[in-house]
């Protein structure tokens, strides 16, 4: 069984995992190889004046999928928000003739809203089982 690396501050002990994913608006195929290179740039970088730890991140042609270990003060919609308006900013500064063809108004890489899940070593079953096994106080 693989040993757990917590984070720990002078006020939490943690271990907070989870899964993002990012869709581009309309679902268009936009993200080629140059475009996901640049994604993975940016994401590595924006984590780390974040304090974020990338575990890992890819992504396909509509998609970009982010795995990532975080401190409890960080506020995940606040990173979230800012994650999808700099990758976008950013690579639409670098990309514009080419997300021309995809986007003829709009700029916006992605859809408004996003998916986040937790995610850890146990299954909440095995959690479930964990605490009811726990022996009450006498």
């Amino acid at each position: 069984m693989p040993s757990i690396t917590y984070k720990s501050t002078s006020r939490s002990v943690s271990d907070l995992k989870v899964h993002l994913v990012l869709v581009t608006k309309f679902r268009r195929k936009v993200i080629n190889q140059k475009i996901l290179e640049e994604l993975i740039e940016i994401v590595k970088n924006l984590a780390d004046k974040w304090g974020i730890e990338i575990l890992e991140v890819n992504g396909e042609s509509d998609h970009l999928h982010v795995l990532f270990t975080f401190y409890p003060q960080l506020q995940l919609s606040k990173f979230v928000n800012n994650l999808k308006t700099v990758t976008s900013r950013l690579i639409n500064k670098n990309n514009a003739e080419y997300l021309k063809g995809f986007y003829w108004k709009d700029s916006v890489l992605w859809t408004k809203s996003y998916f986040i899940a937790s995610c850890g070593g146990v299954t909440v079953e095995q959690l479930k089982q964990y605490v009811e096994s726990q022996d009450s106080p006498a």
